[in-house]
């Protein structure tokens, strides 16, 4: 846990935003426009082929381009390119709004949490598939038993201290990726919380929840990640349980 001192409004807090992208060209000039004043958005192209990179760079984005194929590859990547001492991420397909962030990170500052995350909250018929939040359901059901956090979504907005991040030493690279942050976070004693945020239609069609096929791949990546045992706790705290 991280003491914090309440945000001064005289400064507004900035933050860098990491925006994973594959093939996203279509919505990249909405998210953008959307990102806070000031604050830098990080495109991480991973292998795009509709020109998503060219794009990003021309609309003032920053561009890290990540081979390696898979959800957390391209968020971590931009999280090891991210400097500012706040780091959110949200995906680049519309469906999620930037301009929310600086609430997130406000929120941070103050104390109030050490990682928030966006709680979708679909806007039309249609926005989240009947398939995607089941499976959305059943994680969280099985997080709640692994962390004791009442978590009533995963997705993929949040915010946090980029040193907090780091120290978690995150290594899925996969769609187990946005979970690991969550466990490992419960685990590390960090206040993990989430709000409400709304959820639109994507741009496109999605890679992951789109399909039936996508979205069980993902069920399987973050079961994989619930079955890593946990951290042995500290001496202290394993004395302090005993007695």
């Amino acid at each position: 846990m991280t003491d914090s001192a309440p945000a001064d409004p005289a400064h507004p807090i900035r933050a860098d935003i990491v925006l994973p992208c594959l093939d996203e060209a279509e919505a990249l000039p909405r998210v953008l426009a959307r990102v806070p004043e000031g604050w830098r958005a990080i495109v991480v192209d991973n292998g795009s082929t509709d020109g998503s990179a060219a794009v990003a760079r021309s609309l003032g984005a920053t561009v890290v381009h990540e081979p390696r194929r898979g959800f957390g590859s391209a968020c971590h990547a931009g999280l090891l390119a991210a400097e500012a001492e706040y780091v959110c991420f949200c995906d680049c397909d519309g469906s999620l709004d930037p301009a929310l962030l600086p609430g997130f990170v406000r929120r941070i500052a103050e104390g109030e949490s050490d990682l928030l995350l966006g709680r979708r909250r679909p806007t039309a018929c249609g926005a989240w598939p009947l398939h995607a939040r089941l499976g959305n359901i059943a994680l969280s059901g099985m997080l709640r038993r692994r962390t004791g956090l009442r978590l009533h979504d995963l997705g993929p907005m949040r915010a946090a201290r980029r040193e907090a991040l780091l120290a978690l030493d995150l290594t899925d690279r996969r769609s187990g990726y946005p979970l690991q942050m969550v466990v490992r976070a419960s685990d590390a004693g960090l206040r993990v919380a989430e709000t409400d945020v709304p959820y639109l239609p994507r741009t496109g069609k999605s890679k992951v929840t789109g399909t039936w096929r996508g979205t069980w791949h993902a069920v399987r990546d973050m079961r994989a990640v619930l079955r890593q045992p946990r951290p042995p706790a500290p001496w202290g705290v394993a004395a302090e349980v005993s007695r």
